[in-house]
This record gives C-alpha cells, sequence and structure tokens, in this order.
C-alpha cells in the first residue's frame, strides 16, 4: 500500500473512531455528519469521500467483523490449530469493538434496529459472514471435531446468535467483562456441536 492509500485508510478509519465514540456520547439519532468531521477535524467533503451518509460509517463494523470471520477461515484452511482454538479466538476478537463500553454496545444495537439502511447493510455483511462461519465449521467436521451430523450453514447462524446475544446482555447488565461472558458462551456452545465421543455414540 502506497503513501496515498495509506493515508486515505487511516482517513477513514479516524472517521469511524470519532463517530462510534459520538454515536456512545450522543446516541446514533443526536450525531450529525459535522459533529464527525469536526471531531476527526477533516472537512465535511471528506467525509463524502469514504461515506454515502452516516449510516455507513456502521458499515465499517460489519466490514471489521467480517474480516475477523475471515481471517479465522484462513487459519482453518491452513490446519495449523484445531477447529476449537481457531473458534475460541474468534469468539473473543468479534466482542473487542462492541465491547469498548457498554454504551457503545447500546448504541450499535439501537441504530441496527432503528434504521432501515443500516439494518439492510448489516443483513448483508452478516450473510457474507455465515458462508465464511459455515466454510469454517465444515474443515471441523471433517477434522472430526464437529458432529458430522450438524448443518454447517445452522451452525453459522448460531453462531452469530450467540455472539449478538451474549453482547446484547452484557451491555444491559454490564456485570461481566464481555471477554469474560464471550469465554463462556463459548464453551457451552463448543460442547454443543463437538463431535460425540464413541461412548456418547453408542
Amino acid at each position: 500500500m502506497g503513501r496515498r492509500e495509506r493515508r486515505a485508510a487511516e482517513t477513514r478509519l479516524r472517521l469511524f473512531r470519532c463517530a462510534l465514540q459520538l454515536f456512545s456520547e450522543r446516541g446514533f439519532s443526536n450525531v450529525t455528519v459535522e459533529d464527525i468531521t469536526e471531531s476527526a477535524d477533516v472537512g465535511k467533503g471528506t467525509f463524502f469521500n469514504y461515506f454515502d451518509s452516516k449510516e455507513h460509517v456502521l458499515g465499517v463494523m460489519a466490514e471489521i467483523q467480517i474480516g475477523k470471520v475471515r481471517e479465522a477461515l484462513t487459519q482453518a484452511e491452513a490446519g495449523e490449530r484445531p477447529i476449537r482454538s481457531v473458534l475460541q479466538h474468534l469468539f473473543k476478537h468479534l466482542a473487542e469493538e462492541p465491547g469498548r463500553s457498554p454504551d457503545l454496545a447500546r448504541t450499535l444495537i439501537s441504530s441496527f434496529l432503528a434504521s432501515k439502511r443500516v439494518r439492510v447493510l448489516v443483513h448483508e455483511h452478516m450473510a457474507r459472514g455465515r458462508r465464511s462461519l459455515a466454510a469454517i465449521f465444515a474443515i471441523g467436521q471433517q477434522s472430526g471435531e464437529i458432529d458430522p451430523r450438524l448443518k454447517k450453514e445452522n451452525l453459522a447462524r448460531l453462531l452469530q446468535q450467540q455472539v449478538l446475544g451474549t453482547i446484547l446482555l452484557w451491555s444491559l447488565r454490564g456485570e461481566l467483562r464481555l471477554e469474560s461472558a464471550m469465554e463462556n458462551t463459548f464453551q457451552h456452545f463448543w460442547r454443543a456441536i463437538a463431535r460425540p465421543s464413541a461412548e456418547e455414540r453408542q
């Protein structure tokens, strides 16, 4: 990546980070494009070089999460780590961005629900994510770690439900660190999908 491309990527990420901070502090509906550009110290025109609207800023969050899923798929395809380890790391990794604060997690979830444009955008990214997740589960079934009777497409959707549900409940309660909550969720999830032992199959 050349210097120009690096600067563009840095500007886009700065706009994203500033927007998230403002969304967390004020709520999604109370933040304007001008607020975001002032916080990021760039012109309004610069914002529209990267995003069609403030709703599309949230698409970066979905892109980041998709990137983590694709990274996990690459690790699974390499075959250097057990699938359990790959998935356990993925659960932790997916919680990093929304886990910055309960306020931020609640803001993200509420914006997904409140805006049709955001819902469509996130739905498209999640559908792509499920395809990569299904491929990870297929590898786990081939390696003998995951119950081959389970449909990989259903497992992909279940993983997304587990992650989103854990983040939602954590954002409401705030009792545990999100990392601990995600680890607890993963352990229950893995026990449900792991290939049964020979004794259990009898």
